[in-house]
């Protein structure tokens, strides 16, 4: 058997600390005609020891993966706010002139750019998506219809093009080849460009116990001590660093060449001896993690089973496909779930991803459930929010990280959040 190599330092020394079964793609949703004959993946997850990379075990093709992506931020309300404080904290911080030109790597429809957009930027995305590419066209983005690499890199280069600001936002950790995005960003940067990169933080998610960041899709997911060896490996440096609280838990890390005017801000150093305190570079962590997964598992499925023998009525809120990392592992179906509820129209009327659970327009829904499993957790106080009503009138939430808990209207400040 070949041995596994890191997609960081291309060392030998991984080590599996997280097996996940054999799982679909969490975001192909099959219809009642096809859900029979989804493809199947191993879903592991393995750590190196040398650079401390965290990566899943094996790739499923990345055309498959994203070429007929049904994600779209545009429907995703805390996404879009976030994306607006971004743009005005980004265009600030680095002090971007109007009719800079910002290309955004894996724009999906064009949410972000449209912000940028308005601030009098020049714009420009990246996609291999359809779908989406479509959608951001419509709304007057100049879209790349193409995965971000070397060669992406070149060809942009031979159009004369220099990006000032090169965003990814929920990207850069979707990458089987690293080396050849970070090749292609340095084809097109110039001294004083900078790549703004956020990534969900590995120390939250082992942390909080948010093993549902891991599917097929994300191919690795980034502390800064990994992150420090690869681009520096590549003649890059890390400018600054910022930690926000999307998804779960995330950072967001600006880089440049190490030409770049700009010293490393002292960010960097206190989150490289962060991460050393938390663990984050002994193997014995990622093993107590694994142990607490598979707890939390247990504890979720004994709730639902138990809310089942009362007769209690549950629906998943949401079905992201972290959702269906977490379904699949824990054999949740419809017997424990009712039906998904969803607002995405490209999901609605279709099955999660190989627990067949039904999706349905939340709008439509004839009556509410005793209980929603908050799949969408990482928008936990967005959700509470938008359902006051819901746990004002009795409904509870099941939240499922970092520990199985339900929460009803009377765990609510005054304010009515957590």
């Amino acid at each position: 058997m070949k041995r596994k190599i890191c997609i960081n330092c291309s060392s030998h020394q991984l080590h599996e600390f997280l097996d996940l079964g054999i799982q679909p793609n969490g975001n192909n949703f099959p219809t009642t005609e096809t859900k029979d004959s989804e493809p199947l993946f191993p879903l592991s997850m393995m750590v190196c020891e040398d650079c401390w990379q965290v990566q899943i075990a094996e790739f499923p093709s990345q055309d498959f993966l994203f070429s007929n992506h049904p994600y779209i931020t545009g429907v995703n309300i805390p996404i879009v706010r976030h994306f607006k404080h971004l743009v005005q904290k980004t265009i600030k911080k680095l002090d971007l002139p109007p009719n800079s030109l910002v290309l955004d790597i894996g724009c999906n429809d064009g949410s972000l750019l449209k912000i940028f957009q308005s601030h009098g930027m020049r714009v420009l995305g990246v996609d291999p998506g359809l779908r989406c590419g479509e959608l951001a066209k419509s709304q007057g983005i100049e879209v790349c219809r193409s995965f971000w690499n070397l060669e992406a890199g070149k060809a942009m280069q031979q159009l004369g093009l220099q990006p000032d600001l090169i965003t990814a936002t929920a990207v850069f950790y979707h990458l089987p080849d690293l080396h050849s995005f970070i090749q292609g960003l340095k084809q097109v940067m110039h001294d004083n460009s900078v790549f703004m990169v956020q990534c969900v933080n590995l120390g939250d998610l082992i942390g909080k116990n948010q093993f549902d960041h891991f599917y097929h899709e994300h191919s690795c997911i980034h502390s800064i001590t990994a992150l420090q060896r690869l681009f520096t490996s590549s003649g890059m440096r890390l400018l600054d660093l910022e930690y926000v609280d999307i998804h779960g838990g995330s950072f967001i890390l600006y880089v440049g060449l190490d030409s770049h005017p700009s010293t490393t801000n002292e960010s960097i150093q206190h989150a490289l001896d962060a991460e050393g305190e938390m663990g984050l570079l002994s193997i014995s962590t990622y093993i107590k993690f694994a142990d607490r997964v598979k707890k939390n598992a247990k504890d979720l499925v004994t709730l639902l089973k138990h809310l089942k023998e009362e007769n209690k009525r549950v629906f998943a809120l949401g079905a992201p496909v972290k959702g269906n990392t977490l379904l699949n592992y824990c054999n949740i179906g419809s017997d424990l779930v009712e039906c998904a509820t969803e607002v995405n129209k490209f999901k609605i009327g279709r099955l999660t991803p190989g627990t067949h659970i039904p999706i349905v327009d939340e709008k439509l829904l004839p009556e509410q459930p005793d209980y929603y499993l908050v799949l969408s957790w990482n928008f936990l106080d967005y959700l509470i929010s938008k359902y006051k009503t819901y746990l004002i009138n009795g409904g509870k939430f099941i939240v499922p990280v970092p520990e199985v808990k339900v929460l009803s209207f009377e765990d609510l400040g005054e304010s009515g959040n957590l």
